[in-house]
């Protein structure tokens, strides 16, 4: 019989995965995540929306300086000790911050003070970071978006969107006032004299909308030149701070997209085609002073869902056409809701550690940083690696001198019980990268979809193979299989649940087992308190190839009192005449006593039901319920969870239920309740990634050597980061 086992938390071992490109001697590896409500003031209501959305740092790299627009206020993050950054207070500008640069003492900061888009206005603040206080402001006439300061701190340039209004005319431009280019002359101290205000017009130049110029982002080379992007104008501008004058400017152009996903269908499908896509670039940096790329996120037509390199003259030196799409892809950080632009690239960002000058790319929508190394004038970037973080990467900032890389997630979902705004710090070293842990391989050229795994079973025969189902988070129910023994494990491939000949729309797969006939048996949620579309939990078995031979209803007795809170695990007990398929349930049903839930027993042979009530641990905050079901030896193994995220999380485990003596009693009476015995904490695995703990953990397969593995739910890229983790877990059932 099994006895109970509650391992050491640290035991859990979690896939240290190689980079995609193995062959880079170095990575980054997530060390820290800080929370950006930890660092509010005194007075301030945490309830409240805050974010950290453009970060910078001090001269020294010990202190993170990132505005909250929210707030009304910057924020300053101590990283002296970098994997245990300290809240460092925050100073309020009485205005909407949008960007901000660090020259020596000072914080100079954008602040919109607009009483409408029409009537843009906003200033300079200049903030003296040892008082925490706003020591002057210039008036910038206008509403600023993007900062940067130069390399040798004599010039500020600060792209003054005026941003248009979406609510008019569907957000055509132009809408007057244009936006334009202002600099400032930055003194020796770090100070601004307001009265060094340059303003460069950019009126004229763009073919779209030349009278509404729409500023998005500045960089500025060592020869004291700004890039500037115009994004909705599609036009880049080349100034020259010392004169005050643009001396080059051209299109950002457009791409012909092929094999992308088109569809906002739930199906991650890399058949459509895009053509003559208008870059619409957002961030930009420069890489040399000849050349400069930028993510071309489109705001308004465009979005060509990749990055950019042009030379100074304006000819294109590479565009990344799908390749960031396939990898946001082939990580699970597809964003299927946002096929109109994809990924969505923003952030810009490029470092120089050791010999490596780096390419960072923040994708919005896939809430991923792609890292790449650039090989020259001339030639592709080589792609490293991609770094997972908070929900939609707005600022990147790189610390070369400290071998840091810092991220600031914009979007704080505490309101609806998820993640909030977060700033996550990565250190690059030799160490093998920690993420990801699970990617799919190309099918005909194209990396399998994949997103959203809610319920996994390991072959009966061959060790470190897998099966996984996917969710409602997509609308076609699929098979993947997986391949645990490679690192990071590998989805292989994937089979499509099919009936008379169709793909099987609206499944709801939540648990995956077995079946005795070489198939298996799928169970699906289902919710039959939606108002349209209402749907039962149900058992699906299907052959080998994925075709349905059954489909098993719940019956009345149970159907009446079912909640959305259906099917979660599945799995098989016996053969023959004694098969019994167990399905776990996932919180109450109305019938059910407070505090339990049910295990059903299903008999194949005789098409009987039958029960037996879980307890269910008491929620310190949210809920508790299964996640999944295993068969061992002697009984099953559960997953129970909270439905919390982060530190809120507090239970996340496997149990063990024995099956000795237990006899699951028929539906409409009183059923019998089992013991559970805890058997593995899994939340020290989730705390293990620095980052936030994340709330699914829905899938545990035992292989036929014993491995454990365990996978979390990323909800199909839905208000959420995206990330999943792939559990290698240090587990062994005794004899």
């Amino acid at each position: 019989m099994l006895k109970p086992i509650l391992r050491s938390a640290l035991a859990a071992s979690l896939l240290a995965g190689t980079a995609l490109a193995s062959h880079a001697a170095e990575n980054f590896n997530r060390i820290a995540t800080f929370h950006v409500v930890d660092n509010l003031p005194a007075d301030a209501d945490a309830k409240k929306k805050t974010v950290a959305e453009i970060i910078t740092a001090t001269a020294d790299g010990k202190t993170l300086v990132y505005t909250d627009s929210p707030g009304e206020r910057i924020g300053l993050i101590d990283i002296t000790d970098p994997k245990a950054p300290k809240p460092a207070g925050t100073v309020a500008l009485g205005g909407e911050p949008t960007s901000t640069v660090v020259a020596n003492g000072f914080a100079l900061v954008g602040v919109v003070t607009s009483k409408s888009k029409s009537e843009p206005s906003g200033h300079l603040a200049i903030v003296d970071l040892a008082s925490k206080t706003v020591k002057a402001t210039c008036d910038l006439s206008g509403q600023p978006d993007s900062l940067a300061k130069s390399p040798d701190g004599k010039f500020l340039a600060i792209a003054i969107e005026n941003e248009r209004d979406e609510d008019i005319n569907e957000g055509a431009i132009p809408q007057l006032p244009g936006g334009n280019l202002t600099s400032f002359a930055i003194g020796a101290d770090g100070s601004v004299d307001c009265a060094s205000k340059t303003v460069i017009d950019v009126t004229g130049l763009a073919d779209i909308a030349p009278t509404d110029p729409e500023p998005e982002f500045v960089d500025i080379n060592d020869k004291n030149q700004v890039v500037l992007t115009l994004q909705e104008n599609n036009h880049i501008v080349i100034a020259d701070l010392a004169t005050g004058k643009v001396v080059k400017h051209f299109s950002a152009g457009t791409v012909d997209l092929d094999g992308i996903d088109v569809k906002k269908d739930g199906v991650i499908g890399l058949s459509g085609k895009m053509e003559k896509v208008a870059r619409e670039p957002d961030g930009v940096q420069w890489i040399d002073n000849e050349r400069f790329f930028t993510a071309n996120e489109g705001d308004w037509k465009g979005g060509s869902r990749g990055f950019s390199i042009f030379n100074i003259d304006g000819t294109l030196d590479y565009d990344s056409g799908t390749a960031l799409e396939y990898e946001t892809v082939r990580l699970g950080h597809y964003p299927e809701k946002r096929n109109k632009k994809g990924n969505e690239p923003e952030g810009a960002e490029v470092g120089t550690f050791g010999a490596d000058k780096l390419i960072f790319v923040g994708s919005e929508r896939a809430s991923l940083v792609g890292v790449y190394k650039d090989e020259g004038a001339g030639k592709a970037p080589t792609f490293l690696q991609a770094l997972p973080g908070g929900i939609g990467p707005e600022g990147l900032l790189a610390i070369p001198s400290r071998n840091l890389f810092v991220t600031a997630a914009e979007n704080d979902l505490r309101e609806d019980g998820l993640i909030g705004s977060v700033v996550t710090i990565y250190e690059r070293s030799d160490a093998p990268a920690a993420y990801p842990t699970l990617v799919s391989a190309d099918k005909n050229g194209k990396p399998i979809g994949w997103a959203a795994l809610s319920g996994t079973v390991a072959d009966a025969k061959e060790v470190g193979k897998l099966y996984a189902v996917i969710d409602s988070a997509q609308k076609i129910g699929r098979i993947l299989t997986i391949d645990a023994t490679q690192t990071p494990a590998l989805i292989t491939d994937e089979m499509t649940v099919t009936k008379d000949g169709k793909p099987v729309e609206n499944l709801d797969l939540e648990g995956i087992a077995l079946s005795s006939d070489g198939g298996f048996w799928l169970a699906s949620e289902g919710n039959p308190e939606r108002e349209k579309n209402k749907t039962q939990s149900s058992l699906v078995r299907v052959d080998a190839k994925g075709v349905v031979q059954e489909e098993i209803a719940l019956p009345e007795a149970l159907a009446q009192h079912a909640t959305r809170f259906g099917f979660e695990g599945v799995t098989v007990v016996g053969t023959g005449a004694d098969e019994t398929v167990w399905v776990a349930v996932q919180r109450e049903w109305k019938d059910d006593p407070k505090g339990f839930t049910k295990l059903l027993a299903y008999k194949p042979a005789s098409k009987e039901w039958a029960a037996v009530l879980y307890p269910l641990d008491k929620a310190e905050k949210g809920w508790v319920g299964l996640s999944e079901l295993t068969a061992v030896p002697g009984g099953l193994v559960a997953i129970e969870r909270d439905n919390q995220i982060g530190r809120d999380a507090k239970i996340k485990k496997l149990t063990f239920v024995s099956l000795d003596g237990v006899k699951p009693a028929p539906l409409g009476g009183e059923l019998p309740k089992v013991a559970k015995e805890d058997l593995y904490d899994l939340l020290p695995a989730l705390q293990a990634t620095n980052g936030y703990v994340l709330d699914k953990i829905e899938s545990f397969a035992i292989d036929a050597a014993g491995n454990g593995y365990a996978i979390t739910d990323n909800d199909g890229v839905d208000d959420h980061s995206g990330e999943t983790q792939f559990l290698r877990l240090d587990f062994s059932l005794p004899e």
